[in-house]
Formats: structure tokens, sequence, C-alpha cells
């Protein structure tokens, strides 16, 4: 349906007007009808007739499923999901076993629309092998390229490197 916003509308019976401009379901524009043609038309179709502008002279009726359309309009302003960044912790020495445990962790974040922090934690000479915990990194990324997209590269920031994955 297009957008339509409806505050406390009148529904068939309690449409008071005498003609009103009538609009298909589909947005069509049937002309000024009167009420009672126009409320016949809607239980044909097994519809509601809606007022969706009391203000114009006759008032726009709209035939639709208010109910439905209610319930739409409804799920529209519903709460949308927040997305949490997640942390995952590695080390240069973590094993692959471990990683891949880590990996499956970061799957079912990111299945549930959270991001991903992937931080290499660097101890005492590990930092001499940045370039290994970079490969690492990107190899985790690419385990996860299918439901996922690096949104932050892996960059050095003090004893840690960092990367943020988001889900796709």
């Amino acid at each position: 349906m297009s957008s339509i916003t409806i505050v406390r509308a009148k529904i068939n019976e309690r449409i008071h007007a005498r003609e009103v401009r009538l609009i298909s379901e589909s947005g069509e524009q049937l002309g000024i009808v009167p009420r009672d043609e126009a409320l016949e038309k809607a239980r044909a179709l097994e519809l509601d007739l809606v007022e969706v502008a009391a203000e114009a002279t006759p008032p726009v009726c709209r035939l639709m499923n208010y109910g439905k359309f209610k319930y739409k309009q409804k799920k529209a302003h519903s709460k949308p999901h927040l997305t949490h960044m997640k942390e995952m912790r590695l080390r240069p020495k973590t094993g692959t076993g471990d990683r891949e445990t880590k990996m499956k962790k970061a799957r079912k974040f990111l299945e549930k629309k959270d991001k991903v922090l992937v931080n290499m934690l660097f101890r005492g000479r590990e930092r001499m092998h940045a370039e290994r915990a970079r490969d690492i990194l990107l190899e985790f990324a690419k385990e996860l390229e299918d439901i996922a997209k690096v949104e932050k590269i892996p960059t050095m920031d003090g004893r840690r490197m960092g990367m943020i994955l988001a889900p796709k």
C-alpha cells in the first residue's frame, strides 16, 4: 500500500458525508459517489471504506482491508534491530582449532546482524610478526565472506590489531 498515515480514521458507517471521492484498493480514482453506494462496493469486495482525507470536499475515502492496513502500519513502526558490536580476541599463537571455534561464534553474531570486532592482541616480541597477524585476520574475514564484509581493514593500534566485520 502507499504511505498513508491515518490517525483515528472513520470507517464504514462512521463516515457521515453524503458523497465521497472514492479510491479503489489499487489507488485508482473511481470518482465522486454517494456514501451508500461506496459502502455497497466495499461490502461486495469484502473490504472496508476508510476516510483518508476528512478535510477535503467531498471527503476522500479508500477501499481497503483496514485490519491488514493497521497491522502493516504497526509493523512498520516497530523497533528495528539494534546492531551491537561483539568482540573476538585472538593472539598470534592461537591454534587453528581455537580460531575455528571463534569463527563459528563470529558467524552466529553476524547471522544475528551484529558487527564483530576481531582483535589480535600482542605481548612482548609478538609485535615483530604483525604481517603474520594481518594474514590471520584476513583469513578470518575470508572464511566469513559469505555472510560478512570487512568494514574496517586490519589496523595496528598500540598492542592490538583490529578489524571490523559487518553483516552483508
